[in-house]
């Protein structure tokens, strides 16, 4: 489903990845481990198109996607939750929620996808109609989260160790054993 060979990524002068080779298979659940500023976050910039790479490729269903943006690597169903969380904070959290949604066409499944969300993440239901800047990191990142998994991607990159507090990871895991 994705391969990266020889990634290579520059801010400036400084080499920030250098020869990342790697491979996610269908159904396949990958973890890229390393500390602060290894570049795990940079390397998933540049599979999502948020950031320009050099090197060899990074093939998306067997097709190159050496400057493809970031929205149309979208389309194609390829979603990451940012480590900064990116929720739209002056906006509604069932907004947010619904922005995941933009590109999708079908009423029904949207609806019953929020429902869905609400069903893993109460404590979104319970704060829906406020502005996402009131959430806690931990529930903005729940957030971010649902959004992306409400776009239907095909892959899913996520860093959630940003702001996922005890207490978020507790609602979480209660409300899966519910689903």
């Amino acid at each position: 489903m994705l391969k990266i060979s020889g990634l290579q990524v520059n801010y400036g002068g400084i080499q920030a990845v250098k020869g990342v080779d790697m491979e996610v298979r269908q159904v396949e659940l990958v973890t890229l481990i390393g500390a602060n500023g290894a570049g795990k976050t940079t390397t998933m910039k540049a599979i999502t198109g948020l950031k320009p790479f050099s090197g060899d490729d990074i093939t998306y269903e067997s097709k190159s996607i050496k400057g493809v943006p970031a929205h149309e690597l979208l389309k194609r169903g390829l979603a990451m939750v940012p480590e900064g969380r990116g929720i739209f904070a002056r906006m509604l959290i069932l907004e947010n929620m619904q922005m995941g949604a933009y590109l999708r066409k079908d009423k029904d499944g949207i609806k019953s996808d929020i429902e869905r969300m609400f069903g893993f993440f109460p404590r979104l239901r319970e704060r829906a109609t406020q502005f996402a800047a009131t959430l806690s990191g931990g529930e903005q990142q729940m957030l971010a989260m649902a959004r992306a998994i409400i776009s239907k991607p095909k892959l899913l990159l996520d860093e959630p160790s940003m702001a996922w507090s005890r207490r978020s990871s507790k609602w979480c895991a209660r409300s899966r054993r519910k689903a």
